[in-house]
């Protein structure tokens, strides 16, 4: 493997994403997020809600990462488990899987949505989704989650990162020059229902911002598919 620079180790009880140099990632436009992860102070909130997600997988043969954008996630997810396969809409899949062949972290990347994931029935141990289901319109939500009940094996985990949304986060979205309701169409409740309607709950993780008095900012859903 290529030996490359990397930010992140892992600490005990917590995942630490891990990081290659911005300059290393492709296949990404303006309206991609992965500059904030290397920004001071609202980096590390950025850092901390994918730190939340991989915390909630268990590992296995094999992992769907839906809506995997420029690959934040990939080095991790590649000490997780032995197969790192994704769907995004994203016409560059080839220059992000590119990317991280030359470090030597294999993937199989598809263009493609969750509402149509382009994958065999009860294929994979866990499906990832991080800021991904809050974009779905509310009535379509219940077909994304029978999508990603049809391609988990039995027992196999959904995981899913939505933002809670309260007057500080959309002041902070402003500021950096989004309007989410042009974006966040479910909230964090409608996601959670839908999840619920088709995959069994094992929990529900608030995050809080820098004060924790201005309440939950984001929150993580791990639901499983039953036995």
């Amino acid at each position: 493997m290529k030996k490359v620079e990397e930010t992140g180790i892992r600490e005990k009880g917590r995942a630490k994403l891990r990081l290659l140099p911005l300059s290393h990632y492709r296949g990404i436009d303006s309206e991609d997020p992965i500059r904030f992860y290397f920004w001071p102070v609202l980096g590390s909130l950025y850092r901390r809600r994918v730190e939340l997600c991989l915390e909630e997988l268990c590992g296995g043969e094999k992992i769907l990462e839906v809506g995997f954008g420029s690959g934040i996630t990939f080095l991790n997810l590649a000490q997780l488990y032995g197969t790192v396969c994704g769907v995004d809409p994203n016409p560059f899949a080839g220059d992000v899987r590119a990317a991280f062949a030359s470090v030597g972290i294999h993937t199989h990347l598809l263009r493609g949505s969750v509402l149509e994931i382009p994958y065999q029935d009860n294929c994979f141990d866990a499906v990832l989704l991080i800021s991904i289901l809050e974009h779905l319109k509310p009535n379509e939500l219940d077909r994304a989650f029978a999508e990603i009940r049809r391609v988990l094996r039995q027992g196999g985990q959904a995981v899913y990162g939505v933002p809670v949304e309260r007057p500080f986060m959309v002041m902070m979205f402003r500021l950096l020059g989004y309007n989410i309701r042009r974006h966040h169409f479910s909230t964090q409740k409608d996601v959670a229902d839908a999840a619920g309607r088709f995959l069994t709950k094992v929990r529900i993780t608030p995050m809080y911002g820098i004060h924790r008095l201005l309440g939950a900012v984001y929150e993580v859903g791990h639901f499983r598919k039953a036995v």
